[in-house]
């Protein structure tokens, strides 16, 4: 019977991983896509609403004058590459100076990939944004949970990396809540939550999308530079594409994608040229924290 009791166990931490496996899997190949359709959606004509919006930020409780713990980050290092934090709770409160830069990355987490980022930004003591999918934070919890405790903002991607555009208003807004609460289930553990950052797939936003997650305190994550490191190309072109981007606009906010290897590689090269052309990487944060506890099972996630 023993014996019998462990092959059963032993079965369903297989079946378990495979289904983990299986869900990652899914993912990546709804990622696959995105840089054909991002790069794509730059160019798009559609709606867009990036300063006319009105938001309602997370408001500060006042009963409680402690640094928001529920929060995804934490101080970094001092450096001299590290720059402002930017408390943010609307789009409009990101503005940056000359020569300041906002680094992001998106559809993660990914093992291997994930790690050689957080320490090529360990090295260089920055933050960064992280804003998950949550197919591949269910899929990685512990790697997420890495993300926030290596002392980085972290924000949500949709569940599945869906193309927003093509679901009615509902069914976007669905898919969006189910991101945000597979990445808080993933966090959890730890006692941390997402910030209330999203980036749409594919750059692929509506007005009325926008309007919807204004009015629940979530703030757009837009992009000024697409590093375009989805493209099939070596890690020393996406690092002087992104430099040169940079060198043209004087400062920005930098879509990345942590699922690539091509990032991870030149990640390191890319902040040391950062540091020696006197730029500093900003970090953002949200302004607040709500009034009241926000639980996994809240109808706005």
């Amino acid at each position: 019977m023993a014996r019998y009791n462990r092959s059963v166990e032993t079965l369903r931490i297989a079946v378990m991983k495979l289904f983990r496996a299986g869900a990652a899997i899914l993912a990546l190949a709804l990622i696959a896509g995105c840089g054909h359709n991002e790069a794509r959606s730059l160019a798009m004509k559609g709606p867009t609403a990036t300063t006319s919006v009105s938001a309602l930020g997370f408001a500060p409780d006042a009963s409680d004058g402690a640094f928001p713990l529920f929060q995804s980050f934490a101080p970094v290092s001092s450096s001299p590459l590290n720059g402002r934090t930017l408390e943010v709770s609307h789009i409009s409160d990101i503005v940056l100076q000359p020569r300041e830069v906002v680094l992001t990355f998106d559809d993660g987490p990914i093992p291997g990939k994930t790690h050689k980022i957080l320490r090529a930004l360990d090295e260089y003591g920055v933050g960064a944004t992280f804003l998950m999918v949550g197919q591949m934070a269910r899929a990685y919890p512990k790697i997420a949970q890495d993300v926030a405790l290596h002392g980085h903002t972290i924000g949500t991607h949709t569940d599945g990396h869906a193309n927003l555009r093509t679901l009615s208003a509902d069914a976007a807004i669905a898919e969006i809540h189910r991101g945000q609460r597979s990445v808080s289930a993933a966090l959890a553990p730890i006692g941390r939550r997402p910030a209330p950052f999203f980036r749409f797939p594919y750059l692929a936003d509506t007005r009325s999308l926008r309007e919807r997650l204004s009015g629940e305190g979530v703030v757009a994550i837009d992009v000024d530079i697409d590093s375009k490191d989805y493209f099939r190309d070596a890690p020393s072109i996406v690092r002087d594409r992104t430099l040169l981007s940079l060198e043209k606009h004087g400062r920005g906010i930098v879509l990345f994608h942590d699922i690539q290897s091509r990032t991870a590689a030149m990640l390191p090269d890319f902040l040391q040229a950062l540091q020696e052309r006197g730029f500093k990487v900003v970090r953002l944060v949200p302004a607040g924290r709500p009034s009241g506890p926000m639980l996994l099972s809240d109808a706005s996630f």
